[in-house]
């Protein structure tokens, strides 16, 4: 007899890192690859979170941490938001988690129930939509515009037919780096809250913004899973370490699934990473890489054919629509990886409706990979 198969398992792939993966394929048997398709930093880790790490190797065993994480990690979270955002939040309310991804998780699980609905706006990230499927939650996708810089509106919450029960808000956002002004997500947090919907804002892109200043649900929405990672703005994706502002009524629920699906997050990684907070020189060195980056693409991109670019406020992608050169994102950006060998994320996997005609270009590498990557593509659309 055939054993029977989970469903749970049986979502989308996350065809970004399907594409990182037929890159490194070809790095592997020796193709030249300039990886603009995956969101990662070029540059390592700070310098003083390096020589943390190596001090806490030599220094002692590293067993487990509190399943919420060091208290002195927490406490240094803390004091980030009460001098970037002048907000105060109490340490107990600070999860440290696996990534953002792990407070993705652990967030949904204790915020909703299977059968729930939460709104998101498309294009958006694809994991949120795929693990709310996991979790047997409903993703209520909100087909947003360039009018609406592709993020959530009142208006576009209005036209859903049905309960909501939460809504997920990134700014600045994933595939198309565009930000809310701070009067818009004040009007967003508080429809939600006349509403009774649950807000999850998604910051993991603070920091990296240009000429726009960010703003955090922390300071206007007691009830909001706030979500932030030191993957972007503090250079350590593959740390693997995120926190989470947990409203107090979801405190314990977190706790009890932390200790129970994870146990506590890296200690190696938490230790290290409360030394990242004292490397602001170093990681707004990183910040003005980009911004040069970005203005590099945005003058060299129009010359191959890609002109027309949702507005990129933060974040470190360009999300370009590409409608005059394809109709399929998918095989353009496999036929772009196999003739120049540039790597770049098809707008599919952010917009299942009409994301076949975008692609997300990634400009967190080095100023001269995308140098490089403009004069290929350039050449490639002659």
């Amino acid at each position: 007899m055939a054993l029977k198969l989970g469903t749970r398992g049986q979502i989308p792939s996350f065809i970004v890192m399907d594409v990182m993966r037929e890159a490194n394929r070809l790095a592997h048997g020796g193709a030249d690859v300039l990886h603009l398709e995956v969101g990662q930093p070029a540059t390592g880790a700070p310098e003083g979170v390096v020589a943390e790490a190596t001090r806490l190797l030599r220094a002692s065993p590293l067993g487990y941490t509190d399943a919420l994480g060091l208290p002195k990690l927490r406490e240094r979270i803390a004091g980030h938001y009460r001098d970037t955002y002048g907000v105060a939040v109490d340490p107990a309310r600070i999860a440290v988690t696996v990534g953002a991804s792990g407070a993705f998780l652990l967030g949904f699980l204790a915020a909703f129930n299977a059968g729930d609905r939460v709104a998101l706006a498309a294009p958006g990230y694809p994991a949120y939509r795929h693990i709310l499927t996991a979790l047997d939650i409903e993703a209520v996708e909100l087909e947003a515009s360039e009018a609406d810089r592709f993020q959530p509106t009142p208006a576009l919450l209005d036209k859903v037919a049905g309960p909501i029960d939460g809504l997920i808000v990134a700014s600045p956002s994933n595939p198309t780096g565009t930000m809310l002004a701070p009067a818009e997500f004040a009007d967003l947090a508080a429809y939600c809250t006349r509403r009774g919907i649950r807000l999850v804002s998604d910051e993991i892109y603070h920091g990296i913004t240009y000429g726009r200043t960010a703003t955090t649900a922390a300071e206007m929405a007691p009830d909001a899973l706030v979500i932030n990672s030191f993957s972007k703005y503090f250079s350590m994706t593959g740390w693997r370490l995120g926190w989470m502002i947990v409203p107090p009524d979801l405190i314990r629920s977190v706790e009890c699934l932390a200790q129970n699906m994870v146990i506590s997050p890296p200690t190696l990684s938490q230790g290290a990473a409360i030394a990242a907070f004292d490397c602001h020189d170093e990681l707004q060195a990183n910040v003005r890489r980009y911004a040069a980056n970005r203005e590099l693409l945005l003058n060299e991109l129009p010359k191959a054919g890609f002109s027309h670019f949702a507005p990129p406020d933060g974040a470190f992608y360009l999300y370009a629509d590409v409608a005059t050169l394809t109709n399929d994102s998918l095989e353009f950006c496999r036929r772009m990886l196999h003739e120049t060998g540039v790597a770049a994320a098809p707008g599919k996997d952010f917009d299942g409706g009409r994301g076949n005609r975008f692609v997300r270009f990634s400009f967190a590498g080095s100023t001269e990979a995308m140098a490089a990557a403009a004069q290929r593509l350039t050449a490639w659309r002659r």
